[in-house]
């Protein structure tokens, strides 16, 4: 597909790269900024502000830039901002942010949502994530680089999802979901480090053994944070992820998900 098809609107007030191709019956706003090299689908709407970077793939049906779902949202100019390499499929809902909170949705670069994955407002999503289809975010959630949702995952409002973390399909997280750990449930449980994950980004033998110590005692031993933090925090200067795991840990204001 290349150019834009003669039966999409296109505002005169939005700002679109010349490459960028724009499928049939699709509807950009006002304020939405496309970057170069991305591609829009048919039968998509997109409103603004709203501000997407090069090279991302917007399949049919998707809805960027609505005004997010929240009762106190009064019609503040808040935003959307989307980066690079993105593939969102079909029937994707992300939404503004709230003035009160963030004030905008983030979602970072080479990321892939699959079908029907809602992203609510005043999230912020890292990179290289993956959001297997039905994957939904609350409000002012934080999923950090690398981590995986299964299908139909659903995560509560002020959560967050560490890095390289994995949640197996229709799991639900009321608390947050420490970095390099798999989890599943409803109500969600750890079990164990992401070891596949993990291998397959390279990290070493060491480094996994020195999570995996970190895991049994700061997530799945009562009282572990306080206990056996500074044993852990010596692990750490060798292990930097050791470090960013009790550091995630420490920071939870929800709690984690043990």
């Amino acid at each position: 597909m290349s150019g834009i098809h003669p039966t999409a609107v296109v505002d005169a007030g939005a700002d679109l790269a010349a490459d960028v191709a724009v499928g049939a019956y699709s509807v950009i706003g006002a304020g939405v900024t496309i970057g170069a090299g991305t591609c829009i689908d048919s039968h998509v709407v997109i409103k603004g502000p709203t501000t997407i970077g090069r090279d991302n793939r917007v399949f049919q049906f998707c809805s960027l830039g609505e005004q997010p779902q929240d009762r106190k949202y009064a019609g503040e100019p808040t935003q959307l901002v989307i980066g690079d390499r993105n593939v969102i499929r079909e029937f994707c809902t992300l939404n503004r942010g709230t003035a009160a909170a963030l004030g905008k949705t983030v979602v970072g670069d080479d990321n892939l949502l699959m079908g029907y994955v809602h992203i609510a407002h005043d999230c912020v999503v890292g990179d290289h994530t993956t959001f297997a289809n039905g994957a939904s975010l609350g409000g002012h959630v934080e999923v950090h680089d690398h981590a995986t949702l299964g299908g139909f995952s659903l995560v509560h409002q002020f959560c967050r999802v560490g890095r390289h973390a994995f949640s197996g399909k229709a799991s639900t997280f009321t608390k947050d979901l420490t970095p390099y750990t798999l989890a599943s449930g409803n109500p969600a449980k750890t079990h164990g480090l992401n070891k596949v994950g993990l291998r397959r980004a390279g990290f070493s033998e060491d480094t996994i053994r020195a999570l995996h110590n970190a895991y049994l005692d700061l997530v799945r031993t009562p009282g572990g944070l306080r206990s056996c933090l500074e044993k852990h925090r010596r692990a750490a200067a060798g292990h930097p992820e050791v470090q960013t795991l009790i550091e995630f840990i420490e920071s939870s204001v929800r709690g984690v998900t043990g």
